[in-house]
């Protein structure tokens, strides 16, 4: 690719970085305000009141899905992405600043509640968006290696949020943080974003998004962009959400999850819990550009299907060991082993979904029926998981994360290959994807 693709996919990632940033901090670091926004009780209670915020979020997500899915179709992909980023600033300030319980009883939970809900519409649309751009971006047949950036830089986003919490572990005191530590992340992730806001300011328009004429694609001007157009494609968009249930699902749970069950489940210190998932990640963020290119030879559906088949089976036995690793290089090996499952899914599954639409309704398209997926299963998985081990049965949801793994299973062995499809005329009938 040459240096203008590579220049559209920095400030790209750069703006998703953050944004996954300031999206995971609120999880990594919920262990640390949740007693701050409601009264004494149960640590586990705490933990799924803020839990069920987080998945508040989600909800969100199909509106800002829709929302600005619209904006990305009808005005550009880079106006969208900078809305996005705006919302996402706005969260920030608001978590950082919000008063505790003790000072304004729930009306903290409230302006906490409220920032969840601009980060919901802002990752609803940002997910798409950048999968979109990062899509049409890049050169023809390196589409799996330029989306694979997509969560290099979602991962990216969250090694800096452990690593930040890793650095305050180290150099504040345990009740420093409960205090007031935790707000540290926030204010970062605020100017982060004031600063994505200019590059975003400046980015560039995708080729294919300026030279597909108004009508192309079989999308009339007035339809860009619209609940209607979508409908055209509704195969498409069902099977958007089919193919991201079980990756989400499995995603959320080794990622945002992963930290509290080593902490609360397998009784690692919190410190220990957090280096594994920072280094885990790690290497998770660095093979995402491999297997994206992996996908450019060899196709798309090879790497689902192998994703799906190892999430199935291997879920339970990976959940179970982890429950019982005593220390950090059997809870590394064993988060490790379940990071390059899912890489199947994480490195690929931007470009699957946007090769699916026309450029009309690409933006649409790949963003609510995800963020459909995403609040039904990736929003939750965290609630599910602490309501499987307050009920005693927490092996319940290792089947859970199995039986979702292998719903998309089916999916990913009857769906068609995309990853030869010409952006710029799928959906008129002059292209059909590979077999």
């Amino acid at each position: 690719m040459g240096r203008e693709h590579w220049k559209k996919i920095w400030v790209g990632s750069a703006g998703n970085m953050v944004e996954w940033f300031d999206w995971f901090v609120y999880a990594s670091f919920a262990t640390y305000f949740a007693g701050a926004f409601f009264p004494e009780g149960n640590d586990t209670a705490k933990l799924m009141n803020t839990a069920g915020i987080f998945a508040v979020g989600f909800f969100m997500r199909p509106v800002g899905g829709w929302l600005l899915g619209r904006v990305g179709d009808r005005r550009g992909r880079k106006a969208a992405l900078t809305l996005t980023v705006t919302l996402m600033s706005a969260s920030a300030v608001l978590i950082a600043v919000a008063p505790t319980y003790g000072v304004a009883g729930y009306g903290g939970a409230a302006v906490l509640l409220i920032a969840r809900l601009l980060q919901g519409l802002s990752v609803g649309g940002e997910y798409a968006a950048s999968a979109t751009y990062l899509t049409e971006a890049s050169a023809p047949g390196r589409r799996g290696l330029a989306s694979s950036f997509q969560y290099v830089s979602m991962t990216v986003g969250q090694i800096l949020g452990l690593g930040l919490q890793i650095v305050l572990q180290r150099t504040m005191s345990d009740e420093a943080l409960h205090s007031w530590g935790w707000r540290i992340p926030f204010i970062i992730g605020a100017l982060g974003a004031a600063v994505v806001f200019y590059l975003r300011r400046n980015m560039l328009e995708t080729e294919v998004y300026e030279e597909v004429d108004a009508a192309a694609g079989g999308t009339p001007a007035a339809e860009k962009g619209t609940i209607r157009a979508l409908l055209v494609h509704k195969r498409e968009a069902f099977l958007v959400i089919a193919l991201t249930t079980g990756g989400t699902v499995a995603y959320y749970t080794y990622t945002t999850y992963l930290t509290k069950y080593l902490s609360n489940s397998a009784g690692l210190p919190k410190e220990t819990a957090t280096l594994v998932s920072f280094c885990a990640l790690i290497v998770f963020a660095a093979i995402q550009p491999l297997a994206g290119a992996l996908s450019d030879r060899i196709g798309r559906r090879p790497l689902l299907i192998t994703f799906a088949l190892g999430s199935t089976f291997l879920t339970v036995p990976i959940m179970t060991l982890l429950r019982h690793a005593g220390s950090f290089w059997p809870a590394f090996g064993l988060s490790l082993l379940a990071l390059l499952v899912i890489t199947g899914y994480t490195s690929i599954n931007a470009c699957v979904k946007a090769e699916l639409f026309p450029t009309g309704v690409r933006a649409l398209g790949v963003a609510l029926p995800y963020a459909i997926a995403n609040a039904l299963f990736g929003g939750t998985a965290e609630y599910v998981a602490l309501w499987f081990k307050r009920s005693g049965a927490e092996s319940g949801y290792y089947w859970y994360v199995a039986g979702c793994a292998a719903v998309s299973l089916i999916v990913y062995l009857t769906m068609r290959e995309t990853r030869d499809i010409d952006l710029k005329t799928v959906g008129t009938g002059r292209t059909v994807p590979g077999p």
